[in-house]
């Protein structure tokens, strides 16, 4: 597997734990279904919390395709937990503490920070649409992601 998966390759499998109360998520028992990965940098910083409270506003656009969608940051479950409760969200946001999904994923740069990222995952595990973000100040918006998933359907 390349060290920067993207669309037509396989997703990397992974399990981590995530919200609520640190319950494993597993890539591989989403099959049959598209999963949206969201990779944001940090819980509480400004851009990441615009970026989540809108993919939790907008998640019956994805939940109408039959679409999950997960949030994914080095942050640990209780940090996750708080900023969720804060915030609203609804989506589970997922503990990579040790980055090995974000490295799986080629997401995580230089210094040790997330790159903002996106993949939608197909039924089958297959990349359907990969964005990787040179800089993290915006983030993809529902509309491109939404039709991301209708055309990995």
């Amino acid at each position: 597997m390349a060290s920067r998966p993207g669309v037509g390759d396989p997703a990397p499998v992974f399990t981590l734990p995530g919200t609520p109360g640190g319950i494993p998520y597993a890539l591989e028992e989403q099959r049959g279904r598209p999963v949206v990965l969201v990779f944001y940098p940090a819980d509480n910083t400004r851009v990441c919390t615009l970026q989540l409270r809108h993919y939790s506003a907008d998640l019956g656009q994805f939940a109408g395709l039959g679409a999950t969608v997960w949030g994914l940051s080095p942050q640990d479950v209780d940090s996750h937990e708080r900023f969720s409760a804060a915030n609203d969200l609804v989506i589970p946001l997922l503990a990579d503490v040790d980055r090995a999904v974000g490295r799986a994923y080629g997401i995580v740069g230089p210094l040790g920070f997330y790159k903002r990222s996106a993949f939608v995952v197909d039924g089958v595990g297959v990349i359907r649409y990969a964005h990787r973000s040179s800089q993290g100040m915006t983030y993809r918006k529902t509309d491109e992601l939404v039709e991301a998933v209708q055309a990995a359907l």
